[in-house]
């Protein structure tokens, strides 16, 4: 069965945004072009590593005498895009991700694949992730202009650090429940 291909090769909008309050929120990864919505869930670690490479391919790219590209160093003031998600249809889940870049059109290229069986298996072997188009080969590729790249980084980590807050002491999140260490911190 050939792979069903959502592609994206001058979208409208790129983001990562949240459903849910911190401590149950899921995150997806939402790109519209005209009336096309993809949306991908993902996990909050995902998301920052994201972001985080993606800043880093573009802070290489600015050091690199060669390159003919205007790479900005912040976020464009006219690419800040804080408005919510649009209507969540969640195509799949995201397991394997990879980035990449194209000199041929200065974009950075963002690809995502399902979680597969085996990764759903040994994750929590969840049967509800089994269901459906589980088994049909589909996946995201999306490629952003070097300024929607960092405008998407940064509101990227903006979704991720407006969660619980982290502990010093153990690096989990804190509950309003509780927390793992029941120790005050200093």
């Amino acid at each position: 069965m050939p792979t069903l291909v959502h592609e994206f090769s001058w979208p409208d909008r790129v983001v990562i945004g949240t459903i849910g309050l911190p401590g149950a929120r899921t995150f997806y990864l939402q790109v519209r072009a005209g009336k096309q919505i993809v949306s991908i869930a993902l996990e909050k670690q995902q998301s920052a590593l994201l972001a985080e490479k993606i800043d880093e391919i573009l802070d290489e790219l600015i050091t690199v005498d060669s390159n003919p590209f205007s790479i900005p160093t912040g976020t464009p003031p006219e690419l800040v895009d804080n408005e919510p998600l649009e209507a969540v249809a969640e195509q799949f889940r995201t397991g394997a991700m990879s980035l990449g870049w194209d000199p041929t059109m200065a974009q950075i290229i963002l690809e995502a694949h399902p979680i597969t069986d085996d990764d759903a298996d040994a994750a929590d072997n969840d049967e509800s992730l089994h269901e459906g188009r589980a088994n049909e080969p589909e996946m995201l590729r999306v490629r952003m202009p070097v300024g929607s790249a960092r405008a998407f980084a940064k509101r990227t980590r903006e979704i991720v650090d407006a969660g619980r807050p982290m502990c010093t002491l153990c690096g989990y999140p804190k509950d309003a429940d509780g927390h793992i260490c029941n120790v005050p911190e200093l």
